[in-house]
């Protein structure tokens, strides 16, 4: 299991290759990569988090997905600081022996960093700035993962 939290951009081919490697049994690997867009004028992201704290909570969710599905690895790299569009924002790589279990564990995981992650997300459009929240599609996104 791998979870980074860090300014420098990530190699998504190198990240693979490490998860391949790690393990005999993989048989999928599934990968998100989330990419600033050019959003109705948005010009660069800043994304800011609480060290420790978001490593812990991202590892809870990584240990969650590892208890619900059988997985062979796992990557979660998340960037901070600021973003231009175009820029890789964060990737989930999973790997497990079946694709099943590999895309049900990438969505929970993407899921769960987007909504339950401590970061903080300040948007830049021309000379204004604002600090926006996740929306409410991403918390209902999250929500359908809760068990009963």
């Amino acid at each position: 299991m791998t979870i980074r939290v860090q300014r420098e951009d990530f190699d998504i081919a190198a990240e693979v290759d490490a998860l391949k490697r790690a393990n005999n049994a993989t048989g999928s690997v599934v990968t998100f990569t989330g990419v600033v867009r050019d959003d109705d004028g948005l010009s660069s992201l800043t994304l800011e988090h609480y060290p420790g704290m978001t490593e812990r909570e991202i590892g809870a969710h990584v240990a969650e997905a590892k208890s619900r599905w059988p997985l062979t690895g796992v990557t979660v790299i998340h960037r901070i600081g600021r973003l231009r569009v175009g820029d890789n924002i964060v990737l989930v790589a999973v790997t497990s022996a079946h694709r099943q279990a590999a895309f049900a564990a990438a969505e929970f995981l993407m899921d769960y960093v987007k909504t339950r992650a401590p970061f903080w997300k300040q948007e830049q459009r021309g000379h204004s700035t604002k600090w926006v929240n996740s929306r409410e599609q991403d918390q209902e996104a999250a929500i359908r993962w809760l068990k009963d």
